[in-house]
């Protein structure tokens, strides 16, 4: 018998060693193939309970079972699979209860003693998906549900998830329908079965289902069809013009013309339009989970802000899914990652995301170009933290240091921000090719050597940094290791893109349409770059800058603005005063504030006036923007 770590620190204190005999090492996983499929039968009938009942059928033999629930997410890049929901678990073999216990070094781990004679084992559990948004993501209503196959299903230890082979079955609330990138082999009533998949493409192939279903084809004809499949809270919700849906269809052209090559045989958008199922944007390799608002369609000019949420998933295929860090890659779900590489996997997937919504029509110029001035000023302005004590680089570690939960200070602390942060490297990045190269090269010469490869394939091709660099050269000679470390690396601004590109960042008192945008959607009043606070419909604080005047003034982000200047607080009187401190520069902001039980008046010295950031063109250089942003 083996002994782990934890049995000889047990003995060591006296205890017996048949008291932990259970607790074997998880076996790391081979690259074998595993004898047998895994059967997965999940009824998804419950809406009531918001239940999801497991029925699973695991080849096994006489002998130490480990079962593992996913633990590392492709897509959160952490160890966030939501084992507090699972509940119920029983094991079975030859109709007898097997007893298993959890390991208590790795709590998604479960060892299972399968007895002689058996074949095989079932386990039985529910996941309890979450009855509140306090819980997690909601993911099933009475019109609608996500299902995520990580949350359903146990896998055995000691095999690559791609080696284990899977039949998977659904059973819907009767009349439903379902989108998904899973091929459906047959039904039988409400339960459909699925084709076989293995399981590291099955987790990457969640299911959308709803009582108001609707598809929708983006490239009719294709020999690789793109969907789009819609589930809403009302069958209003999924009346949409064909304007509409024309900048959907023209973002697959726009992909392919600039990547030169796909990397699935089909693929599907799946889309919530609802207020009740919780929002979301996770890709995969052959689908994306789109989760928007109800009237997205029904009131399209006010959901602008949204809709590079779907050139971004859908970039991912490529970037993230098809070319995946290597230290990303993993053979099953439970062996961690590393994040190093997300400044691109993440980074550029959101500057793509911008640039095609532009291309595409799903933005017009104007609606670009001010997304761009949005996320440009908080690399002006709004990261104080990335221009003293972290870095971009850094920051790839936040999924697993901060899981993204709130923070008291973000902007001091820094969040996630390869992503806005990796947006303008590369458009820099994109402005120093164009110099280089005479404006003959772009980050679209980019964009097709490194990701648009053997069109029509879909295994994982991995990279490393060296391979970034390496493309980068092969395009323009020039030291690009050293150019990317020093704004991974370094403290310096990100903003240089924006000036390569003939603009200039500015700030006004006259918010932008995607400030009125973002503020509408959030329910928050907007002052980051004058008092340095964006604040609640209700007073209550959101952030505050770091050292900034209100920070200075000692406002902090667990406080509740109670009145301005005498006032009651609203969004529009604590503008006011920001504009009338400007007019008289002995008048200060003066807020009263609470904080625990204790109210307070606080003084803010400011007399700047309202800023809100914007793109101004700068005439004496070329408008490459415009160029970049151009429909190819």
């Amino acid at each position: 018998m083996k002994t782990t770590a934890l049995a000889s620190a047990l003995v060591a204190a006296g205890l017996a060693l048949a008291s932990v005999s259970a607790f074997a090492d998880v076996p790391p996983p081979q690259d074998v193939p595993y004898n047998g499929t895994l059967k997965i039968n999940v009824d998804a009938t419950d809406l009531a309970h918001r239940v999801f009942r497991v029925r699973e059928t695991i080849p096994a033999q006489a002998g130490p079972l480990t079962l593992l629930y996913p633990a590392w997410l492709p897509g959160h890049h952490s160890p966030t699979g939501p084992i507090d929901k699972l509940a119920g678990l029983v094991v079975k073999a030859n109709g007898q209860v097997l007893p298993w216990t959890r390991d208590p070094l790795d709590v998604y781990a479960f060892h299972v003693d399968v007895p002689q004679g058996a074949t095989s084992v079932e386990a039985y559990f529910e996941f309890l998906s979450p009855q509140d948004t306090k819980q997690g993501r909601v993911v099933m209503t009475p019109e609608m549900l996500n299902l995520q196959w990580n949350t359903v299903s146990l896998y055995p230890a000691g095999y690559y998830a791609k080696r284990i082979q899977t039949e998977v079955s659904v059973t819907y609330p009767a009349g439903w329908k379902a989108g998904t990138a899973l091929e459906v082999a047959s039904q039988n009533g409400a339960t459909v079965n699925y084709k076989p998949i293995n399981y590291d493409d099955l987790v990457d192939s969640p299911i959308y289902a709803g009582k108001y279903f609707k598809q929708v084809d983006l490239d009719p004809g294709a020999k690789a069809p793109v969907r789009m499949n819609f589930v809403a809270d009302d069958p209003k919700y999924l009346e949409m013009k064909p304007e509409q849906i024309k900048p959907f269809r023209e973002l697959v052209q726009q992909m392919y013309k600039m990547y030169g090559a796909h990397h699935y045989d089909h693929y599907d958008f799946l889309v919530s339009l609802s207020d009740k199922m919780s929002g979301n944007g996770l890709e995969h390799h052959r689908s994306s989970e789109d989760g928007a608002s109800a009237d997205f369609f029904t009131e399209w000019d006010k959901n602008a802000l949204g809709r590079d949420l779907f050139s971004h998933e859908f970039n991912h295929s490529w970037d993230g899914k098809y070319r995946r860090g290597k230290d990303l890659t993993t053979p099953n779900f439970n062996v961690p990652m590393s994040d190093t590489l997300l400044w691109v996997y993440e980074g550029q997937t959101q500057f793509w995301g911008h640039v095609m919504a532009a291309r595409s029509g799903l933005w017009n110029t104007e609606q670009a170009h001010d997304m761009w001035a949005y996320t440009a000023a908080t690399y002006d302005m709004n990261r104080p933290g990335l221009a003293s004590w972290r870095n971009v680089q850094d920051t790839t570690n936040d999924p697993v240091i901060a899981q993204r939960r709130p923070l008291p200070y973000r902007n001091y602390q820094a969040s996630e921000d390869y992503y806005s942060a990796g947006q303008m490297i590369w458009l820099d990045v994109d402005g120093k090719l164009r110099e280089l190269s005479g404006n003959k090269k772009t980050i679209d010469n980019f964009g097709k050597a490194f990701f648009g490869m053997e069109n029509g394939k879909w295994d994982v091709n991995t990279y490393t940094f060296e391979d970034v660099v390496k493309t980068l050269n092969d395009i323009q000679p020039y030291d690009w290791a050293k150019y990317l470390r020093e704004r991974l690396d370094g403290h310096g601004p990100l903003i240089g893109g924006i000036a390569s590109h003939g603009w200039k960042l500015v700030y006004t008192d006259k918010p932008s349409a995607a400030v009125k945008a973002v503020e509408s959607r959030r329910h928050f009043t907007d002052l980051t770059y004058s008092l340095g606070v964006s604040v609640g419909k209700d007073g209550d604080i959101g952030d505050v800058r770091w050292d900034s005047p209100a920070f200075k003034a000692g406002l902090a982000p667990s406080m509740k603005i109670v009145a301005v200047n005498g006032r009651q607080y609203s969004g529009d009187a604590i503008k006011d005063a920001v504009t009338a401190s400007a007019k008289d520069k002995n008048a200060p902001v003066e807020l009263l504030v609470k904080n625990f039980d204790e109210y307070k008046t606080l003084r803010i010295d400011y007399h700047d006036g309202l800023k809100y950031p914007h793109l101004e063109r700068d005439k004496s250089k070329p408008d490459h923007l415009a160029e970049l942003l151009k429909a190819l």
